[in-house]
């Protein structure tokens, strides 16, 4: 992963944990982890693992891609007009687990299982 992909990562993770994004990480003696990554719990820990200490060896959010989004999902989304897209839109988009930034697409993320959020 190159320095850029993980400062993307970092700030995509940063604008989720609020919203509980569900992650799965590799440890460096092969094994594997997957779990909740929240501001009330073990993102610290767990961000400072990765991207500092190195003691994770890989980390990615499963997400949903925008196709998943149901027709309910598209209508709320819609009533987002594009003067209030610039918070309003993003912190949605991160609470329903959406992969807006194409992360699923560069191997940053995994696609979330249907039902998973």
């Amino acid at each position: 992963m190159t320095k850029e992909e993980k400062q993307l990562l970092l700030v995509d993770l940063s604008a989720r944990l609020p919203y509980g994004v569900k992650c799965k990480i590799w440890l460096k003696d092969k094994t594997t982890e997957e779990g909740v990554l929240d501001i009330a719990h073990n993102y610290g820990d767990v961000l400072l693992d990765f991207f500092f200490y190195k003691k994770i060896k890989d980390l990615k959010p499963y997400l949903r891609p925008m196709s998943s989004m149901t027709e309910k999902e598209l209508e709320e989304y819609s009533r987002f007009s594009l003067s209030r897209c610039n918070t309003e839109c993003f912190d949605w988009l991160n609470a329903h687990h959406f992969d807006y930034r194409g992360l699923i697409g560069m191997n940053l993320a995994l696609e979330a299982p249907e039902g998973m959020y």
